[in-house]
C-alpha cells in the first residue's frame, strides 16, 4: 500500500501530517452522538423489547442474552438501535468499547451509559476503534473516581476525514474486509486451541481412568462415571484419603492484590483454569488480620466448593508454600491421611478431568440456576480409581509430557492471534489517519480485479484481460 501523494500538517499531535484534501474535524460535527435511555432495572423482563447494556456491547451482540423490557414501556425514536449505527461503552473498564450494527437489528434500544453513532458506512466505527482515539478516550475516562466519559467529551476529539463520501466509502469497505478477513484468521486459530485443549482432556481422561497400557485387562469398575477400568487397580472413596477439607474465613480485603509481605486473601478465581494462580487474591484490611487462617500448603489441592455450575468444584495444585496468602470460606484446601500412599499431583488430576467435573455439577446443589454448592460429605463420598503410587507417578508424568507438548503449541497459537490483533489495530490506525491510501485497492475489490503486477507474465495478464475485460479500467 502506497502513501498518498500530498501531505500536510494537521495541527494535531497524534495525528501529525494528513493527505492534503482530508480534514481535521471533531467527531461532534461528522456524526450526532445519541446517549441511551435510563431505564429501571426493575423493569426488566425475560421478554420484550431488548435493552443493549455496557456489558453487552461485542463484537456481535447477543440479543437473546440482552435484557427486556416490556412494549408497553414508552421510549422515543431517537434511543432506537438502527442498522449502520456504532454503539459505545461509556462506562467501567470496558469504556469506549464499541460494535457496529452491520445488519437490519431486532427493535431494540440503547440503554444509560451506551452511545450510539449514526453514520450511512463504517467510517465512524473504524474512526472510533483507531487506537489513538481509543487511547485517548480511556485517557479522559481515567479523570474521573469510575472510568467514564461522556457524549460531549467523545464528540470533542478530533479525528481526520475526506470529505468526499466515496473515499470514506472505499476506506470502509476496504477495511471492513481486511478485518473481517483478519478475524476469520483469528477465529481459525481460536477454534484450533479449543481443539487441542479438547485433546488435553482426552489425554488426562484416558491415563486417570483406563491407565497407560492398552493391552491391560480390564474390568467393571461398579462406578457409572468410570466404566471400566485396569484389573489391577482398587476402586475407593475420596473419604479414605482426604482427612479433612480445611476452609478460611471470608474477610474485608481492598480490590488490588497484596504486594511484599501485605496478608492477601485468595479469591475463588485462583482455580478457575484448573490451576492454583497465587496472584488471584485481595489485600486484607488490616483491621481483619486477626481473623484470616489456612494458607495454601504444598501438595495440597484447593478447591472452588461454591460457584456456578461450570465452576463449582474447580481446583488447583498447590506447588509451593504461601503463608501470606489465606483460604476464604468458599474454597477448601485437602488434608490428606498420613498412612495413605498417595501422589497428590495425581489426583489433581483426576480432580481436573472432564468426567469428574461433569459428576460434581450433577453433584452440586442449590436453589439457584447460577450458584451451585458442593456439600463436604456428598464429595467425600465420591468414588475414584486408585491404582498404587508407582504407577500413579508415572501416569503423572505421561500426562505432563503430552500436555506439556500440546501446551507449546497453543502458546505458539496464541503468539500468533496475538500477532493478528496488533496487525488489525496498526491497519486501521494507518488507514484512517491517512498514512496509507486504499482507494485503489477497495475499487480493485469491488470490481473483482486482479493487479497486473500478481501475474506472473504479460501473456498470462492479456489472457485475464480477455476474460475480464473490466480490467482494462
Amino acid at each position: 500500500m502506497k502513501p498518498y501523494p500530498r501531505y500536510k500538517d494537521s495541527g494535531v499531535e497524534w495525528l501529525g501530517r494528513i493527505p492534503d484534501h482530508w480534514k481535521c474535524k471533531k467527531i461532534k460535527h461528522i456524526t450526532q452522538l445519541q446517549g441511551g435511555f435510563a431505564f429501571k432495572s426493575k423493569s426488566f423482563t425475560e421478554t420484550g423489547i431488548p435493552i443493549v447494556r455496557i456489558g453487552d456491547i461485542q463484537s456481535i451482540i447477543d440479543w437473546e442474552c440482552c435484557k427486556k423490557v416490556p412494549q408497553y414501556i414508552k421510549v422515543t425514536k431517537d434511543f432506537l438501535i438502527k442498522k449502520h449505527d456504532t454503539l459505545i461503552a461509556l462506562s467501567g473498564a470496558t469504556t469506549g468499547k464499541t460494535t457496529f450494527i452491520d445488519s437490519e437489528p431486532e427493535y431494540s434500544y440503547i440503554n444509560q451509559r451506551v452511545a450510539k453513532a449514526s453514520f450511512d458506512n463504517k467510517m465512524i466505527y473504524f474512526l472510533l476503534s483507531c487506537s489513538n482515539v481509543q487511547e485517548l478516550i480511556k485517557l479522559i475516562a481515567a479523570g474521573s473516581a469510575q472510568e467514564n466519559i461522556s457524549n460531549a467529551q467523545i464528540g470533542n476529539i478530533t479525528v481526520c476525514i475526506p470529505s468526499d463520501k466515496q473515499e470514506q466509502t472505499a476506506i470502509a469497505t476496504f477495511l471492513d474486509r481486511k478485518t473481517a478477513e483478519i478475524d476469520k484468521l483469528i477465529a481459525n486459530k481460536e477454534r484450533l486451541i479449543e481443539l487441542y485443549e479438547e485433546k488435553k482432556q482426552a489425554v488426562i481422561n484416558q491415563a486417570v481412568t483406563k491407565g497407560l497400557d492398552p493391552d491391560a485387562e480390564m474390568k467393571d469398575s461398579g462406578v457409572e462415571w468410570l466404566g471400566e477400568i485396569p484389573k489391577h487397580w482398587e476402586v475407593t472413596h475420596l473419604k479414605y484419603l482426604i482427612k479433612e477439607l480445611e476452609s478460611g474465613v471470608s474477610v474485608n480485603a481492598t480490590d488490588h492484590p497484596a504486594i511484599d509481605n501485605d496478608y492477601g486473601v485468595l479469591k475463588t478465581s485462583c482455580v478457575y483454569n484448573y490451576e492454583f494462580t497465587p496472584e488471584e487474591n485481595k489485600a486484607v484490611w488490616p483491621e481483619e488480620l486477626s481473623r484470616v487462617k489456612t494458607s495454601p500448603r504444598k501438595g495440597e489441592i484447593i478447591i472452588s466448593r461454591m460457584n456456578t455450575p461450570e465452576l463449582v468444584g474447580a481446583s488447583g495444585y498447590v506447588n509451593s508454600y504461601y503463608q501470606n496468602l489465606f483460604l476464604p470460606d468458599r474454597l477448601w484446601q485437602t488434608l490428606f491421611y498420613s498412612h495413605v500412599q498417595i501422589d497428590t499431583y495425581w489426583l489433581s488430576f483426576i480432580f481436573k478431568s472432564s468426567k469428574f467435573r461433569e459428576l460434581l455439577s450433577v453433584t452440586a446443589t442449590g436453589s439457584s440456576p447460577s450458584m451451585k454448592n458442593l456439600a463436604k460429605e456428598d464429595f467425600l463420598n465420591i468414588s475414584i480409581p486408585f491404582p498404587l503410587k508407582k504407577e500413579q507417578t508415572t501416569i503423572v508424568h505421561h500426562i505432563e509430557t503430552q500436555c506439556n507438548r500440546i501446551d507449546a503449541i497453543i502458546n505458539k497459537l496464541k503468539k500468533q492471534i496475538n500477532l493478528f490483533k496488533e496487525y488489525r489495530t496498526a491497519l486501521i490506525s494507518e488507514v484512517v489517519t491517512g498514512k496509507v491510501d486504499v482507494r485503489n485497492e477497495s475499487i480493485r475489490q469491488a470490481r473483482g480485479m486482479l493487479s497486473p503486477c500478481t501475474c506472473n507474465n504479460t501473456a498470462e495478464y492479456r489472457d485475464r484481460i480477455k476474460r475480464n475485460p473490466g480490467m482494462r479500467a
